[in-house]
């Protein structure tokens, strides 16, 4: 099953689309909904997430959108569309949260912790990101 769902993610990151080609890091299998919250190990619950990804989100499904001031729903890689939630910034270094959901995942994520946007900037400078479907 590991596979198929590393196959539905395309080698990268549900979450920051960091692309296990580039980092050279495995990839580990989140559950999306925890199993200690009911969730169940099928491919619609199941993503690949980078290790800080996953280790940030832990069991958590909500995170606070500080321009709403709501608690809402982390990004569900398998019912969202990641470009609806987010993008990126100019240089490839960050990602921007375009809606609460996606607000609120780059918060509790972490998505934009120092080394990995180091990290993607440099790989936006020799054009190895970010990724092409994620632009446009």
């Amino acid at each position: 099953m590991r596979q198929q769902v590393q196959a539905l993610d395309n080698g990268r990151c549900a979450y920051c689309h960091s692309p296990t080609a580039i980092t050279g890091a495995r990839l580990v299998v989140d559950h999306i909904i925890p199993e200690s919250e009911g969730g169940e190990t099928v491919l619609l619950n199941l993503c690949v997430a980078c290790h800080a990804c996953n280790e940030f989100k832990g069991s958590q499904r909500q995170g606070f959108d500080e321009v709403t001031e709501r608690w809402v729903s982390l990004f569900h890689p398998r019912q969202q569309r990641w470009k609806e939630h987010f993008r990126w910034c100019a240089d490839g270094g960050e990602i921007v949260g375009v809606s609460d959901t996606g607000r609120a995942t780059v918060a509790v994520l972490k998505m934009n912790h120092e080394e990995v946007v180091f990290a993607r900037r440099r790989w936006a400078a020799v054009g190895w990101h970010p990724p092409g479907e994620d632009l446009g």
